[in-house]
């Protein structure tokens, strides 16, 4: 029987805090509708994420992928940054 892995999730969302060395928070919204009224409401989940080479700065868009466990909260990395917070940039 052969180790087969499996599909790893990936996830985009926008880094709104750097917690340390090598980790930063990542906040994904997403919006669910009401199951009585319908209306839709907003959500979000933070995302604990091992950043290695702490590159990522607050407001930038990033892609983070599942891992194995790196601490009691980060159980994601750092892929990609997609796209620089513009206050960085000035």
């Amino acid at each position: 029987m052969e180790n087969v892995r499996t599909q790893r999730k990936v996830v985009r969302g926008v880094v709104v805090s750097r917690s340390g060395d090598k980790s930063i928070k990542v906040e994904l919204d997403y919006k669910v509708k009401h199951p009585m009224y319908g209306k839709y409401i907003s959500r979000c989940t933070r995302f604990g994420v091992h950043d290695e080479t702490n590159q990522a700065g607050i407001g930038d868009m990033v892609e983070i992928t599942e891992c194995r466990p790196i601490s009691k909260t980060k159980s994601w990395r750092l892929t990609k940054i997609i796209t620089k917070a513009k206050a960085a940039a000035d």
